[in-house]
């Protein structure tokens, strides 16, 4: 004879096996959405300032452009830095093969390089106060998690999609 609670568990969720095993399902499918399709990241520090806030927007990553899979000139991309175990946002300035200005023109250097073959040129907008590929050079492009798709603000209907600034070749 079986307790009520044994009888109430069965008739609703079924047997313990199936429950263990419906919810190992579930749980991988969500794995599999947030590493190979799409994930959410808060946003914080100045060095994408004016375009987005100091702290408190999210940014919806979709990492179907990992390794630097399609991405283009203007694309912001969230990638591992170098130097330490950080993630940072930034705005890709330089693809393999282009060359492109080391230091701001403020800075009176007028020194180039050309991005090396797998690495990208990767800076904030906010130049002044960025910590970007002029401070550790290319970035490889293995580094690359995923390209900003959306910007969310405080709240969640605040979503708003990211468009490219230089999509067809056109400068902002």
């Amino acid at each position: 004879m079986s307790s009520r609670f044994g009888r109430y568990f069965g008739q609703y969720y079924g047997h313990p096996f199936h429950l263990f095993a419906n919810t190992a399902k579930v749980l991988a499918a969500a794995h599999l959405f947030w590493v190979y399709g799409y994930d959410w990241g808060s946003v914080s520090g100045p060095s994408m300032l004016p375009g987005w806030s100091v702290w408190g927007e999210g940014a919806f990553i979709s990492h179907w452009y990992r390794r630097g899979k399609g991405i283009q000139i203007g694309d912001l991309v969230r990638f591992k830095i170098p130097i330490n175990d950080e993630v940072a946002i930034k705005r890709v300035l330089g693809l393999p093969g282009d060359y492109v200005l080391m230091n701001t023109p403020e800075s009176g250097s007028d020194a180039m390089i050309q991005v090396p073959p797998g690495h990208v040129w990767l800076i904030g907008d906010n130049l002044p106060a960025s910590r970007d590929s002029r401070v550790y050079g290319p970035v490889p492009m293995a580094l690359i998690d995923g390209k900003v798709i959306a910007r969310s603000g405080s709240w969640p209907w605040q979503v708003q999609a990211i468009k490219n600034p230089f999509e067809n070749g056109r400068s902002p």
